[in-house]
C-alpha cells in the first residue's frame, strides 16, 4: 500500500542507479490468476519533480496520513428495496469526501474488479472476513462498513472503520436526520470517519460540512443509479438524466462521457467531456477520454490537445504515447514523445514499436532496428515488428507502419499517480525554508479556493500557519474559507488577524462583505475605501464599491 517509506526506498534506489529523472509510482491492476488481483508498481517519468534529498527531508516532516480506504456499500435495513440506491450512494459520497481529506479511496470499478476476480457475485454483501479478503486484495488498510434505516421521515446510518492491519474495529459511528437532509447525513458520517482515523485532522467541522459536491438530490440519485446500472442503455439513460438535472455536475459529466465512449458514441462523448472545466480535479481523466473520443472520430489535432493537457500535468506513459500518436497522424515527428513513453515504461513493447516507427520516418534505420529488437524481445509474437524490420532493410516492402494508440488505461494507476503527485509536491515544498513553505502552501490554498475546494484550501492555510504563524496571507486565506462556510464571526477574526500583521486589500474586502451582509453600510464603505487605497484597480473592490453606492451609501 502507499507509504512514505516506500517512496523513500524507491528514491534511494533511483539515487544508487543514477537515473536521470525522478520517478513516481502508479498502480496497475494485474491478475495473478483467475481469482486473484494485486497491484504492482510502475514508474512514470516526472522529470525534475523531486530529488532524493527532498524525499529524505519530507520523510522527517509532518506527514499526511496516506491511508488507502475501501468503502463498501451500506446495508439497506429499511425493508424497502427501492432504497437500495442509498446504500450504493455511501461509497460515492464518502469516497469524494475522504479523497478531499487526503485519503486514497478505492473506486467502485476496482471494487467490482476485485469481487469478480475473487469469484464473488458483484452484489455481494460481504461478511467481515470477506471484507478483509477484499481489502487485502486491493491493498487497503482501512475498510468502512455500515448500514442505514428509514422509518417514516427519519433516516439513520451507522458506520464502523475496520483497521486491516490491526484487525480492530472502531466504535459505531451513528448519525440520524430528517430524510430531506440526506446530504447532511452522509457528510456528517464522513466527518466522523475522518476524525476517527485522524483526530488531529486540521480542518474545521463547519468547513467540512459546508462543502458538498452535490446540490440536487434527484441528480445525485440518477448518478448513483447510473453508475450502478446493469445494462449500458440504463446507464446512459440515468447519467443523461443526472447531467440534465445538474449541468455542472462534474462526476456525472465524466461518467456519461465514459459511458458514451464505451458504446462507441465518440462524437457524443467528446461533446459531453468538453463540458467539464479544465480547472476541475476530474479534468485529467476527462481529457484522457476526450483525447480517445476525438482520436476515434478522426479529430487528431483535438486529440493531441487533450492528451497534451493531461501529459503536461500527469505524464503517464500511455498519455504521452497517445499524444505522440495523435501528433504523428497529422504528419508530425512524434519521436521525442514516444521515447519519453518508452523511458517511463521500458517493458512495454508498444512504446518501443512506436519509437521505431518515428525513427524509421527520420531514416534513422539503425535506431529503428534497435527499437524493433527490443519490441520483439518483449513481445516475440508481435505481428508488425518483423514487417517493419523487413521494410527497414528493403523500402519496397508493402507495409505501412502506424504507431499504436493506447485505448485503455488503468484507472487505478491514473488515480494513484495523481494522488502521489500531490503527495510528492508536498514533499518538495517540505525542502524549502519555513517562510517559503508557507508561501507555497498559501498559493496552493488559493488555487484550491479558485476551484471551490474549501476543505482542501483550509488544509493548506492551516499548514501554512504552522510553518509561519506571522503569515498575513494564510490568515486571509482562512478568512475567505470561513466566509464561504458561513462562519462570519470567525471570518472577521481571521481578517482582522491578517490586517494586524500586514494591511492588505483582501482582508478589508472580507470585512466589507461581512458588513454589507449585516447592513452595516458605513463600515463596509470604509473598508472598501481602505482596500482601494492599497489596490486602486482591484476589480472586486470596484464592484463592491458600486454595490454599496447603489444602496445609497457614498464611498470615498
Amino acid at each position: 500500500m502507499f507509504s512514505k517509506r516506500r517512496i523513500l526506498e524507491h528514491f534511494s534506489c533511483c539515487w544508487v542507479s543514477r537515473k536521470p529523472h525522478a520517478a513516481a509510482f502508479s498502480l496497475r491492476k494485474t491478475p495473478i490468476n483467475s481469482k486473484a488481483l494485486h497491484y504492482t508498481y510502475r514508474k512514470i517519468a516526472l522529470s525534475g519533480l523531486l530529488s532524493v534529498a527532498g524525499a529524505v527531508a519530507a520523510y522527517a516532516a509532518p506527514a499526511s496520513h496516506g491511508h488507502v480506504v475501501l468503502v463498501l456499500p451500506f446495508d439497506n435495513r429499511s425493508g424497502q428495496t427501492g432504497l437500495n440506491w442509498i446504500g450504493d450512494s455511501f461509497p460515492e459520497m464518502l469516497n469524494q469526501r475522504l479523497s478531499s481529506s487526503g485519503f486514497l479511496t478505492i473506486s467502485r470499478d476496482d471494487r467490482m474488479y476485485a469481487l469478480d476476480h475473487l469469484g464473488y457475485p458483484l452484489d455481494l454483501k460481504p461478511s467481515r472476513a470477506t471484507a478483509l479478503r477484499i481489502a487485502q486484495t486491493l491493498d487497503a488498510d482501512l475498510i468502512v462498513i455500515g448500514s442505514f434505516t428509514m422509518q417514516g421521515d427519519h433516516l439513520a446510518a451507522q458506520a464502523q472503520v475496520l483497521d486491516v492491519n490491526k484487525l480492530s474495529m472502531s466504535k459505531p459511528i451513528e448519525e440520524s436526520v430528517d430524510k430531506n437532509r440526506f446530504f447532511d447525513l452522509e457528510n456528517a458520517v464522513a466527518w466522523k470517519i475522518v476524525k476517527e482515523v485522524d483526530p488531529s485532522f486540521p480542518v474545521a467541522e463547519q468547513t467540512f460540512l459546508a462543502q458538498s459536491a452535490y446540490d440536487k438530490l434527484e441528480a445525485f440519485e440518477s448518478y448513483v443509479r447510473g453508475v450502478s446500472a446493469q445494462t449500458p442503455s440504463e446507464r446512459l439513460r440515468r447519467l443523461k438524466t443526472a447531467v440534465s438535472l445538474s449541468p455542472d455536475y462534474a462526476a456525472a459529466i465524466l461518467a456519461l462521457g465514459k459511458a458514451q465512449y464505451a458504446q462507441g458514441q465518440f462524437e457524443e462523448a467528446a461533446a459531453t467531456l468538453t463540458k467539464l472545466p479544465q480547472n476541475n480535479r476530474l479534468a485529467l481523466e476527462a481529457n484522457f477520454y476526450l483525447g480517445l473520443a476525438n482520436f476515434n472520430s478522426g479529430q487528431y489535432a483535438a486529440a493531441e490537445t487533450a492528451f497534451g493537457f493531461v501529459a503536461s500535468r500527469l505524464p503517464l506513459p500511455e498519455v504521452v504515447n497517445n499524444q505522440g500518436v495523435a501528433a504523428s497522424r497529422q504528419g508530425k515527428d512524434a519521436g521525442a514523445l514516444f521515447q519519453r513513453a518508452s523511458m517511463a515504461d521500458p517493458k512495454d513493447a508498444d512504446y518501443h514499436y512506436n519509437t521505431a516507427t518515428a525513427l524509421f520516418q527520420r531514416r534513422d534505420f539503425p535506431g529503428a532496428k534497435a527499437e524493433l529488437q527490443k519490441t520483439l524481445s518483449l513481445k516475440p509474437a508481435d505481428a508488425e515488428a518483423p514487417l517493419l524490420l523487413q521494410k527497414v532493410d528493403n523500402p519496397s516492402v508493402d507495409f505501412e507502419a502506424l504507431p499504436r494508440v493506447r485505448r485503455t488505461y488503468s484507472e487505478s494507476g491514473f488515480r494513484q499517480a495523481a494522488f502521489e503527485l500531490e503527495q510528492m509536491r508536498a514533499m518538495q515544498t517540505a525542502t524549502l525554508p519555513p517562510a517559503k513553505q508557507s508561501e507555497a502552501l498559501v498559493q496552493q490554498g488559493q488555487d484550491y479556493l479558485q476551484q471551490g475546494l474549501v476543505l482542501e484550501a483550509e488544509r493548506e492555510f492551516q499548514s501554512a500557519l504552522q510553518m509561519d504563524s506571522t503569515s498575513a496571507a494564510a490568515h486571509i486565506g482562512l478568512a475567505q474559507v470561513r466566509e464561504r462556510s458561513g462562519t462570519t464571526a470567525e471570518a472577521r477574526s481571521e481578517a482582522e488577524a491578517s490586517l494586524k500583521l500586514k494591511p492588505n486589500a483582501a482582508a478589508y474586502l472580507v470585512l466589507a462583505r461581512i458588513e454589507l451582509g449585516a447592513g452595516e453600510l458605513p463600515q463596509a464603505a470604509n473598508d472598501v475605501s481602505n482596500a482601494m487605497r492599497i489596490e486602486p484597480s482591484n476589480a472586486a473592490a470596484i464592484a463592491l464599491k458600486q454595490t454599496i453606492i447603489s444602496r445609497g451609501q457614498p464611498v470615498q
